[in-house]
């Protein structure tokens, strides 16, 4: 997703890209980035944070278990008026960007679904076409706005939300139901309307968290969650999911902050969630296992 992002932004603005990978910043500033066979842009990649100490908007793509160590050597060295942008999957992530740079920060948090998938360093290639919706996390709305407008004139698609809670719950019930049980059939999204188990479970996934939001008097921006899923495995029915990947490279997943998040919210308002419970666990223990 940052090659995504960061090759649509290129068309038009200064773009750095911080990565921890060497051979992955030598062959992006060799080649530049790309999307399917476009033109490459490029751009400037590097290990070191303080290269964009200067920048005027901080994107963070990162998996959510990394937020807090990716972010953390900007504390104290950006403008405090340069806008924090996470798009990123599950919950949490705010809480670690505040944690990392402070409670005040001009925070833009938001979804996307927008999706790639790599196929090389610096070089991804689109799961069709989607919106990315943005909306305060501490952010003033004119900051918002300036977000919004940015991705527009890089030639996303992008709108606001005044609430923008209701999208990120809609967004984490979708990546509940498909992404672990995609991951643990170790199989695309296809597999999830094509077996009447896997369609079951996701289903079950989907009406808990839904639950778990409804408490949190959070009104998800749909009626039925499960058609909605139904809706998202359509998008994107061969595409292998995030989670399935890290699974497969013996990578930790995002399970904590997208079933675990559902789990943790359900016991703090008396729901029960079950099958989030049970998918948590059979995918760690399956990071377990990669490990032995």
């Amino acid at each position: 997703m940052g090659t995504l992002f960061g090759y649509y932004l290129a068309e038009h603005n200064d773009v750095t890209l911080v990565d921890v990978r060497g051979d992955v910043v030598e062959t992006i500033n060799k080649h530049g980035v790309q999307i399917d066979d476009l033109r490459p842009h490029k751009v400037l990649a590097t290990r070191e944070p303080s290269k964009a100490f200067t920048t005027n908007y901080l994107f963070v793509f990162v998996k959510a278990p990394y937020t807090l160590g990716a972010v953390r050597p900007f504390a104290g060295q950006l403008n405090p008026a340069t806008p924090i942008v996470s798009l990123q999957n599950g919950l949490g992530n705010e809480e670690a960007i505040k944690t990392a740079l402070g409670a005040n920060v001009p925070l833009v948090i938001g979804i996307t679904n927008v999706a790639a998938y790599a196929v090389g360093h610096g070089r991804s290639r689109r799961l069709g076409t989607g919106t990315t919706v943005v909306g305060s996390g501490g952010a003033s709305t004119e900051t918002v706005r300036s977000v919004q407008t940015l991705l527009q004139q890089a030639g996303l698609e992008c709108s606001t939300a005044y609430d923008i809670r209701p999208h990120l719950w809609g967004k984490l019930l979708a990546n509940a139901a498909i992404n672990p049980v995609a991951a643990l059939l170790e199989s695309t999204n296809s597999a999830i309307p094509s077996d009447p188990n896997a369609a079951e479970l996701a289903r079950s996934l989907a009406l808990e968290g839904a639950a778990v939001a409804k408490a949190l008097r959070i009104n998800l921006p749909f009626g039925d969650p499960w058609e909605y899923v139904r809706d998202v495995i359509a998008s994107s029915v061969d595409g292998r999911n995030s989670m399935t990947i890290d699974l497969a490279a013996r990578m930790k997943t995002e399970i904590d902050h997208i079933n675990g998040a559902i789990v943790a919210a359900g016991r703090r308002t008396g729901v029960p969630t079950p099958y989030n419970e049970a998918v948590v666990r059979l995918v760690k223990a399956k990071e377990n296992l990669a490990r032995e």
